[in-house]
């Protein structure tokens, strides 16, 4: 089966009346979950970017306050690595770097607030590098101040021990 191309859908759902694409959308949100999340960030939160970065921040302290009871390593990686899952689909609905950074920035500030022995596991320690790799490339194409704020606040975090 061959997949159109984003042209021709955009073709073709110009072509549609209102209530043709009104049942479009909700046949596309009931398919799959991530559709009706994606859908319902563009309805309703897409508008207050703080808003829903506060919301994310939340869901991470709550994630973190659960894990503080954990004390086997490989389900404190399996847990921040659903996190991290989580996170990501985030960041991809917001689609702004800076959020993306400040988002991923707090994640890891979180880590070392909650005293994980990530260098007790090669995994965390790649896991951790990773996301420090992507907020410098993120925040590289930012404006310089912003830019120089988030490396400030991640060179603070890498260095707390």
């Amino acid at each position: 089966m061959d997949v159109s191309s984003l042209q021709e859908v955009k073709q073709e759902l110009q072509e549609l009346s209102p209530k043709e694409l009104l049942e479009l959308c909700i046949s596309l949100a009931k398919y799959k979950k991530d559709n009706k999340e994606y859908l319902g960030y563009l309805l309703f939160q897409s508008k207050d970017t703080d808003g829903f970065i506060l919301q994310v921040k939340a869901e991470i302290d709550n994630h973190f306050v659960e894990l503080k009871t954990q004390k086997n390593l490989y389900y404190i990686k399996k847990s921040l690595r659903k996190l991290l899952r989580i996170l990501n689909k985030y960041c991809k609905y917001m689609g702004n770097k800076s959020a993306t950074a400040e988002v991923l920035i707090y994640f890891l500030l979180k880590i070392k607030q909650a005293y994980i022995p990530i260098d007790k596991s090669v995994r965390l320690v790649n896991m951790f590098n990773a996301q420090v790799k992507k907020i410098r490339s993120v925040t590289a194409s930012l404006h310089e101040d912003l830019q120089s704020d988030y490396l400030k606040e991640l060179d603070a975090i890498i260095l707390r021990k």
